[in-house]
C-alpha cells in the first residue's frame, strides 16, 4: 500500500502472508489503506515537531544574541552618558578623557585605549591617558606624524580606520587596532586608540560609538581650553583692575595733601589780596579806572584758582569714595531715618541755591510714613546728588520737585523731578557710567567730573535698592526705590551676629 505525503510517495506499506495462499478482500484493502493514511499523518506531524524544535533553537539563539546587542547597548549607553556628564559638569580635560579610555576599554573588553593629543606646531603626537588590561603601557610616547604618514594623513583629515599590525609589535606583537580622531570645528585634536588581540575585527556598532566618545572628547577638550582662556583673562583683567585701584589709591592719596596746600595758599593769598586792597583804599579813596580794573582782574583769577581747586578736590574724594564703594571697603552703619522730618532737612540746604537760580523747589512727602532703616551717610549723598544735579541743569523759571511714598511689599520710593531738561534715550543708558557727563546740557556752567551719577548707583545698590531714569515732555525723573529694612535682615539664615560681622568689614 502506497505511503503518500503532500501528494508524493514518501513510501510503501507491505503486508505478506507467508505460508499460505490467501485472497486479500476489500475490507482488508480498505484497512491497510486507512492505516497508510494513519502512518502519513504520523510522519508529518513528526517532521513538523522536528521542525518547529529546530525554529525554537534558532529563535533562542537570536533571542539569546538580541538580548546580548540589547545589554552591550544599554552598557554602552551608560558610558556615554557618564562620559557626557563628566564633559558637561566638569572642565577638568584629564578627568574627562582619563574615564573616556578607561569606560572604552573595559564596556569593549580591549587589551588597551589611550588617547594622544596633538602639537600641530611641532608635528607630534604625544599619549597623555591610557588604560591598560592585557596590553603593555605606552603612556607618555611621542610619535612624529612625518614617520607614520599613512596613519596621521588619514586621521588629520578627520577619517577614521582599522588595521592589523604586519610587523609585529616588540611590546604588544600582532595586534588589531582602531584608531578614530578627536575633531571639532576648529580642527583635529588628537584621536583615540583601541588595540586588542590580532583576530578581533570591529564592529560598525563599535566604531559608531567610539565616534560617539571621540566627539565627546572633542566637546571636553574645547571647553578645557575656553575654560583656561578665559580664567587667564579673567587673572589678567583682575591685575589690570588691581593695578587701577592701586594706581587711584596713590594718585589720589599723593594729589590730596598737595590739594590741600594748594587750597590754603589760595585762601591765604585772598585774604593778602584782600588786605592790601583795604590798604590801598586808605591810601587812595577814589582809585583811578586802571586800578580797579586790575583789583577786578585780581578777583575774577582768585574766583578761578578756588573753583578749579575746590574741583579737583571734589574729583580726588569722588575717585576715593569710588574706589571703596566697588571694594566694599566701605562700611554701613545702619540706623532708623524718619523720612518726614530727614527729607525736609535735605531740601532746606537747596532752597538758596534754587531761589539764586530763579527755580521753584517743592517737597511732597505721604503722610505717616514709616521709619526707614539704612546707612544715612550713603543715603544723604544720594539725595544730594540728585537734588545738585536737578539744580544744574533746571533752566530759570522751572521746577524741582521731590516726593516720597510708600509702595507695596515695604519699600520706600523717592522720585526728584526736574523740568525743562530732556534727556535723550541714548544718554539714558550711559548716564550712569563713570566720567560720563551729557553733553551741552548745563545752562549753569558749572562743569562737573561724571562721576556723581555712578557713585550714586554704587551707593543705592550698597544698600539693596535700586534707581532709574525716566525723561520726556521736557521733563527728567529719577526715581529711587529703597526697602524700609537692609535685604539681608530678611535672611533667616544668618545670625544677628554674622551680620554684624558683616558691617564692620
Amino acid at each position: 500500500m502506497p505511503i503518500f505525503q503532500n501528494q508524493q510517495r514518501w513510501g510503501v506499506l507491505t503486508v505478506q502472508q507467508w505460508d499460505d495462499s490467501r485472497e486479500w478482500h476489500m475490507v482488508e484493502i480498505h484497512v491497510l489503506e486507512e492505516l497508510a493514511n494513519r502512518i502519513a499523518a504520523a510522519i508529518q506531524q513528526s517532521q513538523l515537531h522536528s521542525r518547529v524544535q529546530d525554529l525554537n533553537v534558532v529563535l533562542e539563539q537570536r533571542v539569546q544574541e538580541r538580548t546580548a546587542q540589547l545589554e552591550q547597548a544599554i552598557a554602552w549607553e551608560a558610558m556615554l552618558k557618564r562620559i557626557t556628564d563628566r564633559v558637561r559638569d566638569s572642565l577638568d580635560e584629564n578627568q574627562i578623557l582619563e574615564q573616556a579610555v578607561k569606560e572604552l576599554a573595559t564596556v569593549l573588553n580591549m587589551g588597551s585605549c589611550n588617547a594622544a593629543l596633538y602639537n600641530r606646531e611641532q608635528g607630534t603626537s604625544t599619549i597623555y591617558y591610557e588604560f591598560v588590561i592585557t596590553m603593555p603601557t605606552s603612556q607618555g610616547h611621542v610619535a612624529k606624524m612625518t614617520d607614520y604618514p599613512e596613519i596621521y594623513n588619514q586621521l588629520l583629515q578627520s577619517q577614521y580606520f582599522q588595521f592589523c599590525s604586519i610587523t609585529p609589535n616588540p611590546l604588544r606583537g600582532h595586534v588589531a587596532m582602531l584608531t578614530c580622531p578627536i575633531f571639532d570645528d576648529g580642527g583635529v585634536l588628537g584621536d583615540l586608540w583601541l588595540v586588542n588581540h590580532a583576530e578581533h575585527a570591529f564592529e560598525e556598532a563599535e566604531i559608531r560609538f567610539v565616534q560617539q566618545v571621540a566627539t565627546q572628547c572633542a566637546i571636553a577638550l574645547r571647553q578645557a581650553k575656553l575654560y583656561q582662556s578665559s580664567q587667564a583673562q579673567v587673572a589678567k583683567l583682575e591685575e589690570i583692575n588691581r593695578l587701577k585701584d592701586e594706581f587711584l589709591s596713590t594718585v589720589s592719596h599723593e594729589l590730596r595733601t598737595p590739594m590741600t596746600n594748594l587750597k590754603m595758599a589760595i585762601r591765604m593769598l585772598g585774604l593778602a589780596v584782600q588786605q592790601q586792597q583795604q590798604t590801598w583804599s586808605k591810601l587812595n579813596p577814589t582809585p583811578t579806572p586802571m586800578v580797579l580794573r586790575i583789583q577786578e582782574k585780581i578777583d575774577h583769577y582768585l574766583s578761578i584758582l578756588k573753583q578749579e581747586c575746590d574741583r579737583e578736590i571734589q574729583l580726588i574724594n569722588d575717585l576715593l569714595d569710588l574706589q571703596r564703594l566697588e571694594n566694599g571697603a566701605q562700611g554701613l552703619q545702619i540706623e532708623p531715618l524718619d523720612p518726614s522730618t530727614w527729607l525736609p532737612q535735605q531740601v532746606q540746604s537747596f532752597d538758596d541755591r534754587a531761589r539764586e537760580r530763579q527755580q521753584t523747589l517743592h517737597l511732597h512727602i505721604a503722610p505717616n510714613l514709616p521709619s526707614l532703616h539704612t546707612d544715612r551717610a550713603n543715603l544723604e549723598g544720594i539725595v544730594a546728588e540728585l537734588l545738585n544735579n536737578a539744580c544744574k541743569y533746571t533752566p530759570p523759571g522751572e521746577h524741582i520737585t521731590l516726593q516720597a511714598q510708600l509702595l507695596p511689599r515695604d519699600r520706600l520710593q523717592i522720585q526728584v523731578t526736574n523740568s525743562g531738561a530732556t534727556i535723550s534715550p541714548l544718554e539714558q543708558q550711559r548716564i550712569f557710567d563713570k566720567f560720563y557727563r551729557i553733553p551741552s546740557n548745563d545752562p549753569w556752567k558749572q562743569g562737573g567730573t561724571g562721576l556723581g551719577l555712578a557713585l550714586v548707583q554704587q551707593r543705592i545698590q550698597r544698600l539693596g535698592g535700586k534707581i532709574h531714569v525716566s525723561s520726556d515732555d521736557r521733563q527728567t525723573c529719577f526715581t529711587l526705590e529703597l526697602g524700609l529694612q537692609p535685604p539681608w535682615s530678611d535672611r533667616t539664615d544668618h545670625p544677628t551676629t554674622t551680620i554684624t560681622a558683616d558691617l564692620e568689614s
